[in-house]
């Protein structure tokens, strides 16, 4: 299915102020035209009275001869459904759609109830009476590209079949939708599938070129890990490339921040012993959802591996197989937490969250997993914490049994999901002629995520999948 119009304008409007070629959008297709009568004598026209149940459907037909443009999207005619409020609008090319009454009402596009500078309603819903949303009158335009809507207080409305099509309620739009716009759906692994899934990105491509950027991030999205290579080996290109996307995620340690062996740290991140597998900052409410650790340095000694796995698919293989475990850790609030002092002062975190998250949809949202920042304060009822204990033991082993061990060299720029990948590292010596030296920060998805619908809008754009002048 093509990409949708109005996702793509969503997209070149977030880059208003920014170099990009200049859309112009045919304004004839949103002009108000006059309402074909339903009485109008067309050559092969034929009106339709059809009876369902006691509620009567009065459709208006358009000429076949005079219909252009493609029948995927082309209306033949639209029908008032009195006793559900619906309108049925059928296309030429025999396809039906249902669309509430208060819906259509409720997204009226002519100014008075939408702003189209800020893509915004602003139909006021103080005044907006739900369960009074009645149709007056209705037809479709002659050329088949409109729907015309009276309404009984006798205010107007218009929608194109494109704009219907895009928005229709079957299951099928909506999944199709939300994966191609929303969050595309990710594609767990396991350790035997790590050398599959694992991508390569040019660090100088990724700066220069969108095409690259896309690709990195649809990696990013769908892996939740990628490699970038040949990054410059100074401190800035972690910013570097997450201003290619939107901006850092500053936290308490900073916006950049240096991972090496550090006296007297309050992290054991800082430290040259052995990083248990976790995710960072499980204590933040929202907390960072990607990571990019930039390697300028890199042990000589055999320690300092990279452990990686996909709290995901250990998630899920959770709920298949042990799915007592599954909703023990689902379910159970943890008392996550961090005290110290760094770049910006003093600070004594705490949030409360279980160990697996799960969104509204029933689909995992978020891993929150770091045994030094588990607090000793465990809020739960006496009887769930042997049970707790049992299951987060299952959930560990699974983890390492999961994770893949490899060395990052100086240049390289891991990036990974911080809500869906654990990761850690093996201990290493660290002496004045053998250190480790990794600059990190982090990224936002809610921007990843903006950033990558704004490159899809630009590539429909070059390939004429919007309505240009």
């Amino acid at each position: 299915m093509a990409l949708r119009t109005i996702a793509t304008t969503r997209a070149l409007r977030l880059l208003r102020g920014r170099s990009a070629p200049v859309i112009k959008w045919d304004s004839s297709a949103l002009a108000p035209s006059p309402i074909a009568p339903r009485t109008a004598d067309h050559c092969q026209q034929q009106f339709r009275t059809i009876t369902q149940g006691k509620y009567l459907q009065k459709a208006v037909s358009v000429s076949l001869s005079e219909i252009s443009g493609n029948s995927c999207k082309t209306i033949r005619s639209a029908a008032y459904r009195s006793g559900d409020e619906l309108l049925v609008v059928e296309l030429v090319n025999g396809q039906q759609y249902d669309f509430p009454l208060v819906w259509l009402r409720d997204n009226c596009q002519c100014s008075e109830c939408f702003h189209p500078g800020s893509h915004s309603r602003i139909l006021n819903w103080e005044l907006f009476d739900v369960g009074a949303v009645r149709l007056k009158d209705w037809s479709v335009h002659e050329d088949g590209r409109r729907v015309q809507l009276v309404w009984s207080d006798g205010h107007r409305s218009e929608f194109s079949g494109e704009w219907l099509v895009e928005r229709n309620f079957t299951e099928e739009n909506s999944k199709e939708y939300l994966n191609e716009w929303y969050r595309p759906r990710p594609r767990l692994w396991g350790k035997q599938e790590f050398g599959d899934i694992i991508k390569n990105f040019e660090f100088n491509d990724v700066i220069n070129s969108d095409d690259a950027l896309r690709g990195w991030i649809e990696a990013l999205v769908r892996y939740g890990t990628v490699m970038i290579k040949n990054a410059p080996l100074t401190e800035q290109e972690c910013r570097r490339l997450a201003e290619r996307v939107g901006f850092i995620r500053k936290t308490h340690y900073g916006e950049e921040f240096i991972v090496k062996a550090k006296e007297g740290t309050s992290n054991v991140a800082y430290l040259s012993t052995p990083l248990q597998m976790h995710t960072d900052l499980p204590y933040y409410d929202y907390k960072p959802g990607c990571n990019l650790l930039h390697c300028l340095v890199q042990s000589r000694s055999q320690g300092g591996q990279n452990l990686l796995a996909d709290a995901f698919y250990v998630a899920e293989l959770m709920r298949r197989e042990h799915p007592a475990d599954f909703d023990m850790l689902t379910k159970t609030l943890v008392n996550w937490t961090d005290i110290g002092e760094d770049e910006g002062g003093q600070f004594h975190s705490i949030y409360r969250a279980p160990v697996i998250c799960i969104g509204r949809d029933g689909n995992l949202e978020r891993i929150n997993h770091s045994v030094p920042q588990r607090d000793s304060f465990f809020n739960v009822p006496l009887d769930r914490v042997q049970p707790w204990y049992r299951a987060m033991s299952r959930f560990v082993k699974l983890i390492h049994q999961e994770a893949v061990e490899f060395k990052t060299m100086p240049g390289d720029i891991l990036t990974f999901s911080n809500v869906r990948m654990v990761h850690g590292r093996t201990g290493y010596t660290d002496t004045d002629v053998n250190t480790r030296h990794i600059v990190g920060a982090y990224l936002d998805w809610d921007e990843i995520y903006s950033k990558l619908r704004v490159l899809k809008g630009l590539d429909a754009a070059k390939k004429g999948d919007v309505r240009l002048d």
